[in-house]
This record gives structure tokens, sequence and C-alpha cells, in this order.
């Protein structure tokens, strides 16, 4: 009856043991798939940006050029205009996108 009762606590700590380390290995998934689950999040995250600052960075070049032709065609118009000596007016329209642009010459 001892050998009996004995083989029963062993075989009750046995599955108490088997349980646990069920346990253990379920909690140690779910700890993985957050883990990749958040790098995850984060990749996208970093590609989101990414693609932001791309189409940020394109807007402003697109933005820049339409600026400067405007101001190209402004110049043309300007010096259409004008009824002074050619040299004056070229010198006159390159200051003028200088200071527009804020550069240090009108070819910037």
């Amino acid at each position: 009856m001892r050998d009996v009762i004995q083989k029963m606590l062993q075989a009750e700590a046995e599955a108490k043991r088997l349980v646990a380390d069920a346990e253990a290995q379920a909690d140690q998934a779910r700890a993985d798939a957050r883990k990749k689950a958040q790098e995850l999040i984060e990749a996208a995250r970093r590609d989101a940006q990414d693609e932001t600052d791309k189409i940020v960075r394109t807007a402003v070049q697109e933005a820049d050029q339409q600026k400067r032709s405007r101001l190209q065609q402004a110049a043309e118009a300007i010096c259409a205009e004008l009824q002074v000596a050619p040299a004056f007016q070229k010198e006159a329209v390159e200051t003028v996108v200088r200071t527009v642009l804020g550069t240090g010459s009108a070819g910037d």
C-alpha cells in the first residue's frame, strides 16, 4: 500500500512538474511573440517614417523648383518692362533674385 501511495505521490509530482514546464514554455512563447510583434511594429514605423521623409524631400524640391521657375518668369517679365540699359537690367534682376532666394548669387 505504501508503494502505491508513493507511486501516486511521484506521479502527482511529475504531473505538477510537467504542468509547470508547459506553463513556462507557454510564457516564453508569448514573450517571444510579443518581442517579434514589437520588432515588426518598429520596422513598420521606420519604413513609414522613411517614406514620409522621402515624400517631404520631394515636395520641398518640387516647391523650390517651382519657386525658381516662377521667379525666373517674373525676372524675364520685369526685364521686358524695364526701360533701362540692358546691363543695368541684368544687374537689377540678379539683385532681386539673390534677395528673394537669400543666396549669394542669382544662379543658385
